[in-house]
Protein backbone atom coordinates (compact mmCIF):
# COMPACT_ATOMS: atom_id res chain seq x y z
CA UNK A 1 0.00 0.00 0.00
CA UNK A 2 1.34 3.57 -0.92
CA UNK A 3 1.25 6.06 1.55
CA UNK A 4 1.22 10.07 0.28
CA UNK A 5 1.50 12.57 2.77
CA UNK A 6 1.08 16.36 2.47
CA UNK A 7 1.86 18.91 4.89
CA UNK A 8 3.20 22.76 4.85
CA UNK A 9 -1.00 23.56 5.57
CA UNK A 10 -2.22 26.42 7.74
CA UNK A 11 -3.42 29.74 7.82
CA UNK A 12 -1.78 33.22 5.91
CA UNK A 13 -2.96 36.35 4.77
CA UNK A 14 -4.04 37.14 0.92
CA UNK A 15 -0.93 38.05 -0.47
CA UNK A 16 1.90 35.64 1.32
CA UNK A 17 3.45 32.53 0.54
CA UNK A 18 3.10 28.93 1.33
CA UNK A 19 5.44 25.78 0.03
CA UNK A 20 3.20 22.08 0.37
CA UNK A 21 4.97 19.24 0.56
CA UNK A 22 4.04 15.49 -0.37
CA UNK A 23 6.05 12.69 0.75
CA UNK A 24 5.60 9.18 -0.66
CA UNK A 25 6.58 6.19 1.40
CA UNK A 26 7.70 4.57 -1.91
CA UNK A 27 9.77 5.93 -4.56
CA UNK A 28 8.26 8.29 -6.78
CA UNK A 29 9.90 7.31 -10.00
CA UNK A 30 6.74 4.61 -9.93
CA UNK A 31 4.55 7.29 -10.90
CA UNK A 32 3.84 8.54 -14.21
CA UNK A 33 2.54 11.68 -12.98
CA UNK A 34 2.24 13.29 -9.81
CA UNK A 35 -0.17 16.06 -8.93
CA UNK A 36 -1.41 19.04 -6.27
CA UNK A 37 -5.59 19.12 -6.23
CA UNK A 38 -7.63 21.01 -4.04
CA UNK A 39 -10.99 21.06 -3.22
CA UNK A 40 -12.53 24.28 -2.03
CA UNK A 41 -15.71 25.30 0.01
CA UNK A 42 -17.68 25.72 -3.53
CA UNK A 43 -15.88 23.38 -6.17
CA UNK A 44 -15.26 19.61 -5.86
CA UNK A 45 -11.40 18.33 -6.39
CA UNK A 46 -9.87 20.24 -8.82
CA UNK A 47 -6.21 20.08 -10.48
CA UNK A 48 -3.74 22.56 -9.39
CA UNK A 49 -0.74 20.89 -11.23
CA UNK A 50 1.19 18.14 -12.27
CA UNK A 51 4.70 17.41 -12.71
CA UNK A 52 5.92 14.13 -14.65
CA UNK A 53 8.78 11.74 -13.90
CA UNK A 54 11.04 14.08 -16.05
CA UNK A 55 10.05 16.85 -14.41
CA UNK A 56 7.85 18.79 -17.06
CA UNK A 57 4.99 20.70 -15.21
CA UNK A 58 1.93 21.73 -16.13
CA UNK A 59 -0.59 24.39 -14.39
CA UNK A 60 -4.04 25.37 -14.27
CA UNK A 61 -4.72 28.84 -15.43
CA UNK A 62 -5.31 30.00 -11.46
CA UNK A 63 -2.37 28.19 -10.63
CA UNK A 64 0.06 29.59 -13.81
CA UNK A 65 2.42 32.32 -12.80
CA UNK A 66 1.42 32.18 -8.81
CA UNK A 67 2.43 28.02 -8.05
CA UNK A 68 5.32 26.12 -8.80
CA UNK A 69 5.08 22.49 -8.57
CA UNK A 70 8.85 20.76 -7.75
CA UNK A 71 10.26 17.31 -6.89
CA UNK A 72 13.01 15.97 -5.31
CA UNK A 73 13.32 12.02 -5.97
CA UNK A 74 16.22 11.90 -3.55
CA UNK A 75 13.64 12.63 -0.94
CA UNK A 76 10.56 10.87 -2.79
CA UNK A 77 8.62 13.80 -2.03
CA UNK A 78 6.86 16.54 -4.55
CA UNK A 79 6.10 20.26 -4.24
CA UNK A 80 3.92 22.94 -3.80
CA UNK A 81 5.18 26.70 -3.95
CA UNK A 82 2.23 29.32 -3.60
CA UNK A 83 2.77 32.93 -4.02
CA UNK A 84 0.06 35.78 -3.99
CA UNK A 85 -2.35 33.63 -2.45
CA UNK A 86 -5.63 34.67 -2.24
CA UNK A 87 -8.94 34.11 -0.82
CA UNK A 88 -10.46 31.96 -2.82
CA UNK A 89 -7.32 29.77 -2.77
CA UNK A 90 -8.37 28.08 0.60
CA UNK A 91 -8.80 24.74 -0.09
CA UNK A 92 -8.11 21.35 1.25
CA UNK A 93 -4.86 20.55 -1.23
CA UNK A 94 -4.37 16.82 -2.06
CA UNK A 95 -1.46 15.01 -3.28
CA UNK A 96 -1.83 12.20 -5.98
CA UNK A 97 0.33 9.86 -7.54
CA UNK A 98 -0.67 7.31 -10.67
CA UNK A 99 1.76 4.67 -11.29
CA UNK A 100 2.81 3.33 -14.06
CA UNK A 101 0.57 0.42 -13.54
CA UNK A 102 -2.67 2.99 -13.80
CA UNK A 103 -3.75 3.04 -9.77
CA UNK A 104 -4.15 5.89 -8.82
CA UNK A 105 -3.36 7.30 -4.90
CA UNK A 106 -4.31 10.09 -2.44
CA UNK A 107 -3.00 11.82 0.44
CA UNK A 108 -5.39 12.79 2.86
CA UNK A 109 -5.44 16.52 1.92
CA UNK A 110 -3.66 19.32 3.85
CA UNK A 111 -5.80 22.63 5.06
CA UNK A 112 -4.71 25.95 3.29
CA UNK A 113 -6.94 28.78 4.77
CA UNK A 114 -5.75 32.41 3.09
CA UNK A 115 -7.78 34.87 5.60
CA UNK A 116 -6.87 38.27 7.08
Amino acid sequence: QVRLMESGGGLVQPGESMKLSCAADTSISRFSTMAWYRRTFVKSRELVATISTSGSATYVDFAEGRFTISKDDTVNTIYLQMHDLKPEDTAVYYCNGLSWEGADYWGRGTQVTVSL
